[in-house]
């Protein structure tokens, strides 16, 4: 976007990844929803960019997956505009992108096990990513073997059905203490775990339980998204539950969130079952159909001898926020537009593991603005710096020995 960067509104957007994104803050769930519609006029006949409805504002993603036309910087600059007209501020420092980085010297092997456990697609040389550009991007990097298990692994969620279908595929019998592990051929495990139905009542059979509850419709054009989108948006502010909205090209996905939908004993409350019948109702009114193949749960756990220490660094890297939940260890970004990330003990006395480099990693992508201050806090919190590509990229452990790198680009 360099030759664009004096046009009004770009500077709300920024490149993190590919493409570019923008925030804009917003009071209410149906603040943010008007935007959605005024963004779904502009695109009518082009597609809907990917959008993000939160409680507290909309992202919007143009060209996530490649490099912006001139035409799409003019929709960036056309969404700026609509978003001051409703009185929507842009705050490009929210802005983050997370990815799990997978280094293996069996790259196609890997590659195989994982787009068949996630249900993903090719996104370019060594990556593959969620179609619906929801859950982290897998990378995967070429590196000698290394055989000891790694401190990182991943939780996926799906419907019971894709489980089973994935177990068959790969050929593998779940193991571990809840009998969902998988492995793949350089050992890096993944729980895969099934999900099941919100209720046993029609009024929700849209719905499935995948850590969050989540229905997924899919939409023929931007304006009936739009109004989907709104209408979920005014039952979830009557209702005073946040909602998580997912408008892309193809359908939008509904979801509560990691266990925002139970009463923290695993049974939903009877507050959100009502809501979840309500916006069924709404999404069939609109004359649209749910598919269940299409919402997945993902997030990322983490061995840690020292928990709390843990914790507090990659809150700080990360921009968390703690669960208040006595009985968890995640921590979850404000806007819910990340994964997860939880801590589960592991024995001190396990020398060789925790002096491993791990296979596994994260990369964090933020706006060149916001770069140094991530360095600060990770150090801070007692991280080190152990490679600096200056200016694009840091590589920082944490005081365990787990790496992340902070990656930034220039101003959109």
């Amino acid at each position: 976007m360099t030759e664009f960067q004096q046009a009004d509104g770009v500077g709300d957007w920024r490149v993190l990844d590919t493409g570019a994104s923008a925030w804009f803050d917003a009071p209410s769930m149906t603040a943010g929803a008007a935007l959605v519609r005024r963004i779904a006029g502009l695109t009518a006949t082009t597609g809907l960019p990917d959008l993000d409805l939160r409680p507290g504002g909309v992202r919007v993603r143009i060209a996530p997956v490649g490099d912006l036309t001139r035409a799409e910087v003019e929709l960036a600059c056309s969404i700026s505009a609509a978003a001051n007209d409703l009185g929507l501020a842009a705050n490009p420092s929210v802005l983050q992108t997370v990815r799990l980085v997978i280094e293996s010297g069996n790259e196609p092997s890997l590659v195989s096990f994982w787009q068949t456990v996630l249900a993903y697609e090719p996104v370019g040389a060594s990556r593959i990513g969620d179609p619906s550009r929801r859950d982290p991007v897998f990378s995967f990097h070429k590196s000698r073997p290394r055989p000891l298990r790694d401190r990182i692994h991943v939780d996926v969620v799906r419907a019971s059905d894709a489980v089973e279908a994935v177990r068959a595929a790969v050929g593998q019998q779940p193991f571990g203490a809840y009998g969902v592990a998988l492995a793949d051929d350089d050992g890096n495990v993944v729980d895969l775990v099934p999900g099941d139905m919100l209720s046993e009542g029609p009024e929700t059979a849209d719905w499935q339980v995948l850590f969050g509850a989540m229905a997924f419709y899919a939409a023929d054009s931007p304006a009936r998204a739009g109004e989907l989108a709104s209408a979920v948006a005014g039952l979830a502010d009557d209702a005073g539950l946040p909602l998580m909205v997912d408008l892309r090209p193809d359908g939008v996905t509904i979801d509560s969130g990691k266990d925002q939908w139970e009463d923290g004993e695993g049974s939903a409350t009877s507050r959100f079952v009502d809501l979840a019948g309500r916006i069924q109702t709404a999404a069939r009114n609109l004359g649209l159909s749910a598919d269940a193949t299409r919402p997945r749960f993902v997030q990322l756990g983490m061995d840690a001898v020292d928990v709390p220490m843990l914790r507090a660094f990659w809150t700080s890297v990360l921009g968390y926020q703690h669960d208040v939940r006595a009985s968890v260890t995640d921590i979850y970004d404000p806007r819910r537009l990340n994964p997860v990330l939880f801590f589960q003990s592991m024995d001190a006395s396990d020398t060789d593991r925790r002096q491993h480099r791990n296979r596994v990693h994260l990369e964090l992508f933020v706006p060149d603005d916001q770069a140094q201050a991530r360095i600060d806090a990770a150090v801070a919190a007692g991280g080190r710096i152990v490679n600096e590509n200056a200016p694009e990229c840091c590589t920082l452990v944490d005081p365990e020995g787990n790496e992340v790198d902070i990656v930034s680009f220039r101003r959109a």
